[in-house]
């Protein structure tokens, strides 16, 4: 026998997206029947976000060991116990799990089914023996990681994401194919706990971030050590008895890398598979699930959020879209996404953040009335106290100083660029961030120094010196 159930929302997918829409919706009395066949917490819990920043973490305390001399400290070569690594990764995991456990949620008003859930037809979603029919579909499935046609791939042991975490041994050569965040944030946190790591990128390394500020961060992990290879595009792999043999084009010529072990890091793909999307009418393809400026679907009753929707793979975004569902659900308050305001970071050292307009994209929107507005991390007094002086700010502003975007590399970028994604959201002008007092000594004074450099020009107008020896006739 099947069990009916009739809620007002239900949710395929329990990661962060889906999690929120269903802590949203339960607040407010709302019934939520929640499906999730994996763990609860999805990607970003388990083997994303946290797993990720836990690594980096223990990797940052390696080398502020390292570097203590500079600051008249020693403490000699630190002593990597990567058993160890692995028991605080998963000990900030277990801390974090119960605020996405069935129990909570439960305890919340949703029911949680452990299940596969899929849909039979346009109404109705089957999770085990619980037929669903629900006013409202929210999927929010996310996305696994992309296994690229490599010849040989699946002859050898692959790492990605979802086993990298579990691993209690230290690589002795870790190859990386792929430059991208994950990638670049991986390399750098296993050569800074002893491994020898080797990034093989077929385009440019750090590919979506401005060329200028993505130099900053891969010129200082060339100097820990880290082999970034960019236009190296990987054409086969075999196992060697000692590991793996990976062989690469590069400019035509080819070469390869002999390593211990491979990290696959070429990006996501959507978890479309399974879901019985053509029995609901969903439109999908590779990328995921089509959906509108509203997230809606080609089905009236369904809503995708998150990775799966297909844009921007990042947790906060899936907080954002489900902020923008149980707006429309529950309120009945058009809701569209505006991408532009969404901030992202990569956290190596030093971290890189951007929101907004890039440099090359306000040229080409806006041609050379644009202002490209810079301020250096050395020029900072924090900076120069904690000798975090590489780096920079590059604020981007249209003609009437309305900020357009910013882009941050340097120490606790990911933090900073908050301020400045809300100013991109408000749409301040830089008249407002002159007009802001950050304290002293912060990082943060080196937006408003790059700010302020806006109204340099207007010192030495004759027109605005001869009204100052004007007014000073007057006492």
């Amino acid at each position: 026998m099947t069990d009916m159930l009739t809620p007002d929302i239900c949710v395929i997918g329990a990661g962060s997206g889906g999690l929120s829409v269903a802590a949203a919706a339960a607040a407010f009395g709302v019934e939520v029947v929640l499906i999730e066949e994996g763990k609860m917490g999805g990607d970003c819990l388990n083997y994303g976000c946290v797993p990720s920043k836990a690594l980096i973490a223990s990797a940052k305390h390696a080398q502020a060991i390292r570097e203590a001399p500079e600051f008249g400290v020693s403490a000699g070569e630190p002593n990597i116990d990567f058993q160890a690594v692995h028991d605080h990764i998963h000990g900030v995991i277990s801390a974090i799990e119960p605020n996405d456990s069935v129990e909570r949620f439960t305890a919340l008003g949703v029911t949680v089914i452990k299940e596969r859930g899929q849909f039979s037809d346009p109404d109705t979603v089957i999770a085990g023996s619980h037929t669903i029919r629900a006013r409202r579909f929210v999927v929010a499935t996310g996305s696994s990681p992309f296994i690229p046609a490599i010849e040989g791939l699946d002859t050898v042991p692959v790492i990605t994401n979802e086993t990298l975490f579990d691993r209690t041994t230290l690589a002795a050569h870790m190859v990386i194919i792929g430059g991208g965040p994950i990638g670049m944030e991986m390399a750098q946190a296993h050569r800074r706990l002893g491994a020898q790591v080797t990034v093989l990128e077929a385009e440019r390394a750090m590919g979506r971030d401005d060329p200028e500020m993505a130099a900053i961060v891969l010129d200082r992990m060339r100097e820990e050590g880290v082999e970034i290879m960019e236009g190296a595009k990987v054409i086969r792999v075999e196992k060697t008895g000692e590991g793996i043999r990976v062989h690469f084009d590069e400019d035509g010529r080819e070469g390869f890398i002999d390593g211990s072990d491979i990290l696959v890091a070429t990006g996501r793909v959507a978890n479309v598979e399974g879901l019985g999307l053509d029995k609901a009418g969903i439109a999908h393809d590779r990328k995921g699930i089509k959906v509108a400026a509203n997230l809606k679907t080609t089905n009236r009753r369904t809503f995708a959020i998150g990775d799966v929707a297909g844009g921007l793979q990042f947790t906060h975004v899936a907080g954002y879209h489900a902020g923008l569902v149980i707006q429309q659900i529950l309120f009945r308050a058009p809701a569209k996404e505006n991408s532009d305001i969404v901030p992202w970071a990569t956290y190596t050292n030093p971290e890189l953040a951007s929101v907004g307009l890039s440099e090359t994209q306000a040229r080409k929107l806006h041609g050379k009335s644009i202002n490209i507005l810079r301020w250096p991390y050395s020029e900072n007094d924090r900076a120069q106290a904690e000798r975090k002086t590489e780096g920079l700010i590059k604020v981007i502003a249209d003609s009437k100083g309305r900020i357009l975007g910013a882009a941050i590399a340097g120490a606790n970028a990911g933090e900073m660029i908050n301020f400045w994604a809300l100013a991109v959201t408000r749409k301040l002008k830089l008249a407002d961030i002159r007009g802001y007092i950050p304290p002293y000594p912060t990082l943060s004074e080196i937006g408003k120094r790059a700010a302020i450099t806006y109204y340099t020009p207007m010192t030495r107008k004759p027109l605005v010196r001869l009204l100052i020896r004007f007014l000073s006739r007057f006492g």
